[in-house]
């Protein structure tokens, strides 16, 4: 049995993991049998079908960071919001999130995150034009 403690401590240290860029750290902390939904884009099963989609993108990223802005966990499920940020060849793309975590015996089972899939594929358009220059950060401030 997991309790709350323990959930958040697991959630807290796979986004360490991915904004180390550690995808191997990451993958360590999910069960066998882990579900990843990323919502709207489907759902895949297991360790390495979280690898195969984490690591292409993360290895396109030069710095990644996840800042929780808010999280609550009950028994073993953590629910949590943040801003994804992935910097990328020409700038940020921003992401808000909503997450729904599962964690069994200290091992994610489930992992859900819920955005808006519009928000994420225009600021990939905006960012491969090059007269867009986002590269000092999301609001373009020094």
């Amino acid at each position: 049995m997991t309790d709350s403690i323990d959930a958040l401590a697991t959630v807290n240290a796979f986004i360490a993991a991915i904004e180390r860029q550690d995808v191997e750290a990451a993958v360590a902390l999910l069960a066998d049998d882990c579900e990843y939904d990323n919502v709207p884009m489907g759902a895949v099963h297991g360790p390495a079908a979280v690898r195969d989609i984490l690591g292409p993108m993360l290895e396109r990223c030069t710095e990644v960071d996840w800042p929780v802005a808010r999280q609550a966990a009950d028994g073993n499920l953590v629910f949590n919001e943040r801003q994804d940020r992935f910097l990328m060849a020409n700038g940020w793309v921003e992401l808000p999130v909503a997450g729904v975590w599962e964690v069994v015996d200290g091992r994610i089972t489930l992992w859900r995150d819920y955005f808006d899939e519009a928000t994420y594929r225009n600021q990939l358009a905006q960012i491969a034009d090059p007269g867009t220059d986002q590269k000092q950060g999301p609001d373009n401030a020094e």
